[in-house]
């Protein structure tokens, strides 16, 4: 049975089009290492980057997965990203509904083919 403090997490990221946002959802869910990502438009970010403030139009990726997939989805944002230090940022979930946190267990299996998509 799936209970809190199972290690689940909630992961940010962004970019620059809702294009990039969409592949790159779907990247990471075709390789199980996100059970769901809600894409939100319109976000302005404002940040210090090389010495400089930047005003950007971005979209924002909530990715829901397992705290223990992490690296992995890093090194996928990583590698699959157009920025070149993408935000990547891991929030612990300290609770949730059993049933949806079942189900993020489910959809986030190791990928072994033990489990229909």
């Amino acid at each position: 049975m799936t209970r809190p403090g199972d290690g689940f997490a909630v992961v940010l990221t962004t970019t620059s089009s809702g294009q990039q946002a969409g592949t790159l959802a779907r990247a990471l869910l075709d390789r199980r290492l996100a059970a769901c990502v809600n894409v939100v438009p319109g976000v302005r970010s404002l940040y210090r980057w090389q010495g400089a403030i930047q005003d950007d139009a971005e979209h924002l990726l909530v990715i829901k997965t397992r705290a223990s997939g992490f690296e992995a989805l890093r090194d996928a944002i990583r590698a699959l990203h157009a920025y070149d230090t993408p935000e990547i940022v891991l929030l612990p979930v300290a609770d949730g509904d059993p049933d949806y946190l079942a189900w993020l267990a489910r959809e986030t299996s190791a990928g072994d083919g033990s489990e229909s998509s």
